[in-house]
């Protein structure tokens, strides 16, 4: 047994022997197979010279571009690339990558807080490859451009009476083929104030996981991205012994197929979040940031509640837990990703505006002041301002839906507790570890070491 391994090696050392004497090179040498072609995967790689991506006022830049096809870099390859302030790109210029596959580009500075971007790409048998990575400039310094209403808090408590007169009415389906051995699912409907101020009352749609033990429990309502889709509902969570209520925000069921929310989306409520933008009292987020109170309302009224509630949500599901947390004293914490709706108005002095972009464009008659006025009192701004509950956010320096320019400008005006995670390379996504340290700042917030 022990002389085995010699034994290979000397077996090894042999047959390369014998192939040198055939004149045959090596294994790793040995050209493809006849017929075989090469489909190369191609990846882009930017990053600037800082480890953490961030730089003091005035500090120079250097970008580093890197191509390489099945790991292997590309030498000698045509990129191009744009430089300039997130959502503002400079001029496309071109350059060669050297013979490790590198380019390396001299971005300048900024002299006063902001991101600059380097998007890079790279054409290759009729299909173009793309890369990015975005410098920070002094982010804690950003100051939001959006107004604050002197009404802002007498508008939202109108909303909030207004709700409060109208009884929740829930009903629960149960959904029998999503349950386990330890949770109960149900759709949930409560009823919930119009589209309007002056409207009927309509109503509210959401899946409702709900541990079966004795309890009592925690709860957590998860609020939605963008979008017209159906629930699943977070059972995972529920199972670990939280009651979750997943919203759905249009007043639509939540398990109908997936061909009618395609319909709708592309229908009846693409760009809702633009639908009577010139009237505060109409505008489609009333009806939604009130939703969410009376989402609410249904999860404390549980039975097996244990006082202890918390918001979580991504993109708009961040604005919106961020708005609840403000507007409802009774949550207790929230964890916001990358949150949307964040100084909007960023476009209309020369930086750039959160999702849903609604200012970008310049054109004559595309900046009404009307439906600037009405952001006002739904921009994630003005409810950061009013948190006073801890909080977990997270979000990437590389976010081309919810710039970080925006982002940071809601997040530097929080006075309450709060807990921020850089995922510095991460685009409008939320990473595996991104997701995991959210899971267990909130189950640790909700349910503490005793």
């Amino acid at each position: 047994m022990r002389r085995r391994p010699a034994l290979r090696r000397g077996l090894a050392a042999a047959l390369l022997a014998w192939a040198s004497a055939r004149g045959d090179p090596p294994a790793a040498a040995l050209p493809a197979p006849a017929g075989a072609t090469r489909l190369a995967t191609f990846q882009i790689r930017v990053a600037p010279d800082r480890p953490d991506w961030t730089y003091a006022l005035n500090a120079p830049v250097t970008f580093t571009a890197e191509v390489d096809a099945d790991g292997q870099p590309v030498a000698q390859a045509t990129l191009r690339y744009r430089l300039g302030p997130e959502t503002y790109p400079g001029p496309e210029r071109t350059a060669a990558t050297d013979s490790r596959g590198r380019l390396r580009i001299a971005g300048g500075t900024m002299g006063s807080p902001g991101f600059l971007r380097c998007v890079v790409t790279y054409d290759h048998a009729g299909r173009s490859y793309r890369g990015l990575a975005t410098a920070g400039f002094a982010p804690a310094a950003f100051v939001p451009t959006q107004a604050e209403p002197a009404d802002f808090d007498a508008f939202w408590a109108r909303g909030k009476a207004a709700l409060a007169r109208i009884p929740p009415a829930a009903r629960l389906t149960l959904l029998p083929d999503r349950g386990t051995a330890g949770v109960d699912v149900y759709q949930v409907s409560l009823q919930h104030v119009g589209g309007s101020a002056a409207a009927p009352p309509s109503r509210l749609y959401g899946i409702l996981c709900e541990p079966k033990g004795a309890g009592p429990f925690p709860a957590v309502l998860y609020l939605p991205g963008a979008g017209v889709r159906p629930f699943p509902g977070q059972r995972e969570l529920a199972e670990r012994g939280f009651i979750t209520l997943e919203l759905g925000i249009h007043g639509i069921p939540v398990d109908l197929p997936p061909e009618v929310y395609a319909q709708l989306q592309a229908g009846a409520l693409a760009g809702y979040a633009r639908f009577n933008l010139d009237d505060r009292e109409a505008y489609y987020y009333r009806r939604v940031y009130l939703g969410c109170i009376r989402a609410d309302d249904f999860l404390v009224s549980r039975p097996r509640f244990n006082g202890r509630l918390a918001v979580r949500g991504g993109s708009q599901g961040g604005q919106l837990a961020i708005a609840t947390a403000a507007l409802d004293p009774r949550v207790a914490g929230l964890v916001a990703m990358y949150p949307a709706y964040c100084d909007v108005t960023g476009y209309l002095h020369g930086r750039a505006g959160d999702w849903p972009h609604l200012f970008r464009d310049e054109r004559p008659g595309s900046r009404i002041p009307a439906q600037i006025a009405t952001t006002a009192y739904y921009d994630t701004v003005n409810f950061a301002r009013r948190l006073r509950v801890p909080g977990y956010y997270s979000w990437g320096y590389n976010d081309e839906t919810c710039p970080p320019t925006s982002v940071f400008a809601a997040y530097n005006v929080m006075a309450a507790p709060r807990t921020l995670a850089l995922a510095l390379e991460r685009g409008h996504s939320t990473g595996p570890e991104q997701g995991e340290a959210a899971d267990r700042w909130l189950e640790g917030f909700l349910r503490p070491a005793e």
